[in-house]
């Protein structure tokens, strides 16, 4: 029975592969079957970068398709993102407005400035060294004014205190032009009567212009450090500046930025110019009528011509009001001479001498001023012509001659 068991299996055997295994067909089969099965098992699939790997496929499961970026959900979704973000930025330049405002000073006086620094570094003279001279000069003429100021100011101080019970006194009874013009306007009574005595709100009122103070000189003083700080490392600023322009152009980029530092500096040396005319003229005009401290109130002017639209209309408004000492008509003259002097300025001095420091028309000067005021107040006005004229400049050197290319 067992060796009809053993040929039976071995007949089963053959029917199932279908071919002796003795055979040459056979034995061919078994070995292509063979190398099939290892290509199989040799052959996995690459993992792309990124994707899960293989043995945590079997867990995690196989990857879905990629997020449509096309559906409405994603596209609201980086909307709001970018309004939001856009919104985070807006508010925190609006919180840092002033700030970036003197940042922006600072950074301008320095630009401008750059000139002189650079003509004192070429006569062997380090920079660190040429930035102390010009803040030397600067702090010897802050501190002659204020030495020529202090005396004549504490003086009249002084004398405007002790006598002001006999000044109320005067206009109550309507004596000088002051008083008979309060009389006739009827505002005596505004004065009161009885035994003058100050009152309580005026501590308040010098409380809140000693802040006021106070925070006009914090302001002063970090313009001052940062504008130093600037010219020390304004060369350095440039190379970073030109380091992110391609490589191809930045000797033309380079060649264009000394440019608008050469006008910005002229812009500056400019408005010194006309400030120093407008200082002479005013003292020139006080001590012909015999006004006081006609020198002094000359530089008061001249500091105050600086700050463009309001400085010299607030040093006429002030030289006026000294000019009272000297009578009615003697102020108004000498408001007629500012308002003149003031169309004068505006009109025909600044224009010419922009003209010839910055190059750039007179009738672009005054509209760029004008448009400059209009967008950012004070700010808008210092740096309308420098911005005017570097517009100039990038037209004439770079959109029109690509213009006259196509």
């Amino acid at each position: 029975m067992a060796p009809e068991t053993r040929d039976t299996e071995s007949r089963d055997t053959v029917g199932t592969i279908g071919e002796d295994p003795g055979s040459v067909e056979g034995v061919e089969r078994a070995v292509g079957d063979e190398d099939v099965h290892d290509d199989l098992e040799e052959e996995e699939p690459e993992e792309a970068e990124g994707e899960v790997p293989l043995s945590l496929r079997a867990r995690l499961g196989q990857q879905g398709a990629p997020f449509n970026r096309k559906t409405p959900f994603y596209i609201g979704f980086t909307g709001a993102l970018g309004v939001g973000l856009a919104y985070v930025v807006a508010r925190a330049v609006i919180d840092l407005a002033q700030v970036l405002t003197l940042l922006g000073i600072s950074l301008f006086l320095a630009i401008g400035l750059e000139p002189a620094v650079a003509r004192l570094s070429r006569h062997r003279m380090r920079r660190p060294a040429a930035v102390i001279v010009i803040a030397l000069v600067f702090l010897a003429f802050v501190g002659g004014f204020i030495a020529a100021a202090v005396p004549p100011i504490s003086s009249e101080t002084h004398q405007l205190i002790v006598g002001l019970p006999r000044y109320r006194e005067d206009l109550i009874s309507g004596k000088g032009w002051i008083g008979h013009l309060f009389k006739q306007l009827h505002l005596t009574h505004v004065l009161g009567t009885g035994t003058f005595k100050p009152k309580l709100s005026w501590v308040g009122g010098v409380l809140g212009a000693g802040k006021v103070l106070l925070s006009a000189t914090t302001a002063i003083v970090s313009v001052l450090v940062l504008t130093i700080y600037f010219l020390v490392t304004l060369p350095a600023v440039k190379r970073l500046f030109l380091a992110l322009m391609p490589r191809s152009r930045r000797s033309r980029v380079g060649l264009i930025t000394d440019d608008v530092f050469t006008r910005v500096g002229g812009f500056v040396l400019g408005n010194l110019l006309t400030s120093l005319v407008t200082g002479v003229g005013t003292a020139a005009w006080l001590a012909a009528f015999g006004v006081p401290y006609p020198v002094l109130l000359g530089l008061f002017v001249a500091i105050l011509d600086l700050v463009p639209i309001v400085g010299s209309t607030i040093g006429g408004i002030v030289a006026s009001l000294v000019a009272l000492t000297k009578g009615l008509p003697v102020a108004l003259g000498t408001a007629g001479f500012y308002v003149a002097y003031r169309l004068f300025e505006d009109y025909i001095l600044t224009p010419r001498v922009m003209g010839h420091t910055v190059k750039i028309s007179p009738g672009l000067t005054i509209v760029a001023t004008l448009i400059g005021a209009s967008l950012l107040g004070l700010l808008g006005a210092l740096v309308a012509i420098p911005a005017a004229a570097t517009v100039q400049l990038i037209l004439a050197e770079v959109t029109l001659p690509r213009l006259d290319r196509t």
